[in-house]
């Protein structure tokens, strides 16, 4: 046996067990990965089904498009559509810039751990346990209202501000972002210790002042994970159901309860539209998570921690 040989061995060895390597995690995760499969795709290709018409229950089963186009048509539809894009949009642009003040806070003055501990306690406060604080909070009767006329503020209670069931939202909106803040913060908080001060330093040397160096400095350094973790929050926040449900207008309402109250009509007909509505709702969730995607793997690309 020659030399030659002797090495080119090991390296047919090495290149037979190199996609034996790269398989390996994917066949751990095959049994999972076959769950979400199943239960998600079959629930998507039965869902798809229903909404082209095949509802055999109501003595449907012809395919047809018929219940999208009546969709498309429905202007309540249409402003169900704009009331959750400008509710997903303020609450996502408001929480993201409340945690870009929180980061450079904490960041700055670096903060106890028991600060830190009660700024997350919102991560682990479900998003219903949240909608009905807020209820009891901010409506017309709530303890915002009643302290309010206790101090004179207002003549009672009910002279209060609508913030609950109103038409600007602002029950929703401050909902999702006393609960999403924390969340970027924490993504924000991870990219800036893994940055350092090292570069805010070389721009206080060059006499750059604190704006010019959150501009030039610290803004290019957490945008793309910030981009991803409000990508994250738009998406949730455009397709939850349980808050709007509690805290919403009953006309318009947003999509997710269009959606379902469509789908749980008595009349079954109505439920393809409601299922329409639910794919369209998957659709826009879908864009803005892979977008979210691909600002983190840009993130990961420039050595950004998330």
């Amino acid at each position: 046996m020659t030399a030659q040989t002797a090495t080119a061995e090991p390296e047919t060895a090495a290149r037979l067990r190199a996609p034996r390597r790269k398989a390996a995690p994917f066949l751990l995760l095959a049994p999972a990965l076959a769950v979400v499969l199943v239960l998600f795709g079959g629930g998507l290709l039965l869902g798809g089904l229903q909404a082209l018409g095949h509802i055999p229950g109501a003595e449907l089963s012809t395919l047809t498009l018929d219940h999208f186009r009546r969709l498309a048509r429905d202007p309540d539809v249409w402003q169900s559509l704009l009331l959750t894009l400008y509710v997903s949009t303020a609450s996502t642009a408001v929480a993201a810039a409340l945690s870009v003040g929180a980061a450079l806070a904490f960041t700055a003055g670096g903060h106890g751990r028991f600060v830190r501990f009660v700024f997350q306690l919102p991560l682990t406060v479900p998003h219903l346990v949240v909608a009905v604080a807020v209820m009891f909070l901010l409506a017309p009767a709530g303890l915002l209202s009643r302290a309010a006329a206790a101090v004179g503020l207002v003549d009672g209670p009910a002279a209060f501000p609508l913030l609950v069931n109103d038409r600007w939202c602002v029950g929703i909106v401050a909902a999702y972002v006393w609960k999403e803040v924390p969340f970027i913060t924490l993504m924000l908080l991870a990219v800036l210790a893994r940055s350092g001060p090292e570069l805010l330093e070389v721009g206080r040397t060059l006499k750059a002042g604190r704006w010019q160096r959150f501009r030039h400095i610290t803004l290019p350094i957490i945008f793309p994970s910030l981009g991803a973790a409000a990508l994250i929050v738009f998406a949730y926040t455009f397709g939850a159901f349980e808050v709007p449900y509690l805290l919403g207008r009953t006309h318009p309402m947003l999509l997710p309860v269009w959606s379902y109250r469509s789908y749980s009509d008595v009349d079954l007909v109505a439920r393809p539209e409601g299922i329409a509505a639910g794919l369209l709702i998957a659709a826009v969730v879908t864009v803005a998570v892979v977008a979210g995607q691909a600002l983190t793997q840009a993130a990961r690309r420039r050595g950004v921690a998330l």
